[in-house]
């Protein structure tokens, strides 16, 4: 019944349900009006539940409001809904089911040509398709960079486990990716933990990966190569046009491997499944391991 992240970019099941809506109850949110996340449409109830009380009505107008601990304001919220419901709680939830069901699977058939590309340089899409097919949701922790890669893997890195995925979203903490991943593989050494980088990211972060191996911290870290700063054209046509500063480039493989991890540049889209497959094993070795995949510059977004 989850109907996945509403970030910049989402999954068609949020904007389709946000906007049959007739309540919006926010738990823990700061309801901000951003472009960095997924807005409330106009004329909406909304029932606003957060722990500060400066964030109440702050961008939207609320016609309840809650100051409280997310988990005992839900464990309270539940108690009374038991009651008022009764033990055996709703039974008309299937037309809602199917739905959902539906419109989700009408959403990934036609992404389906991206997901399942055989382009090369690869499709960014099927490298996120494939990774969040082949990873056990329930022992692995993936993030991910801003800009491209956050807006192309937040709808579709489905998500099961609760701390699975660990988001974010503007770029004043670019190359934030790497830390959060050691950060998470300290605090969860039994799991997989995945980051997932673009050109930015690496070119901002990138030498830090020799902390991963001075620190025998072996997460798998993955860079979409497209060699292009994506929508720096549009926001600096003069600079594009005139000084390149929307085109980067080099061998970041060459770079992860100096800096010891085990490293595979991809290809083919056929070698993406078979080299994550490896890094998983290289990290349960106890060694890092770096995937950089060649792929296009995809501007296509879920929204």
């Amino acid at each position: 019944m989850s109907l996945g992240t509403g970030g910049r970019t989402r999954p068609k099941m949020v904007s389709h349900f946000l906007e049959k809506a007739d309540l919006v109850f926010a738990i823990g949110s700061s309801c901000t009006r951003e472009t960095f996340t997924t807005n409330i449409p106009a004329g909406k109830t909304i029932i606003q539940s957060t722990i500060d009380e400066i964030d109440i009505g702050k961008d939207y107008p609320v016609a309840e409001a809650i100051v409280g601990d997310a988990k005992l304001v839900l464990a309270q919220l539940i108690e009374e809904v038991k009651k008022q419901l009764g033990s055996a709680g709703r039974t008309d939830r299937d037309d809602v089911a199917k739905e959902l069901k539906a419109v989700k699977e009408e959403w990934i058939k036609t992404w389906m040509p991206k997901l399942a590309s055989e382009e090369t340089p690869i499709n960014p899409y099927r490298v996120i398709w494939e990774l969040s097919q082949l990873m056990d949701k329930g022992k692995t922790i993936v993030t991910h960079e801003s800009g491209g890669p956050r807006d192309q893997a937040i709808p579709f890195y489905e998500v099961t486990t609760p701390g699975g995925y660990i988001g974010w979203g503007k770029t004043t903490t670019l190359g934030g990716s790497l830390g959060f991943a050691m950060g998470a593989k300290l605090a969860n050494p039994d799991k997989t933990v995945i980051n997932i980088l673009g050109d930015a990211g690496i070119g901002m972060a990138g030498f830090d990966f020799e902390t991963a191996v001075r620190e025998n911290i072996p997460i798998i870290s993955i860079v979409l190569n497209n060699s292009k700063f994506s929508g720096y054209e549009r926001m600096l046509p003069v600079a594009s046009e005139r000084y390149n500063i929307d085109r980067v480039g080099g061998n970041y493989t060459g770079v992860a491997a100096a800096l010891g991890f085990h490293t595979e540049r991809v290809e083919q889209p056929g070698e993406i499944t078979p080299a994550i497959k490896r890094a998983q094993e290289m990290v349960k070795g106890g060694q890092p391991a770096f995937i950089e995949f060649m792929t296009r510059v995809d501007t296509d977004f879920s929204l």
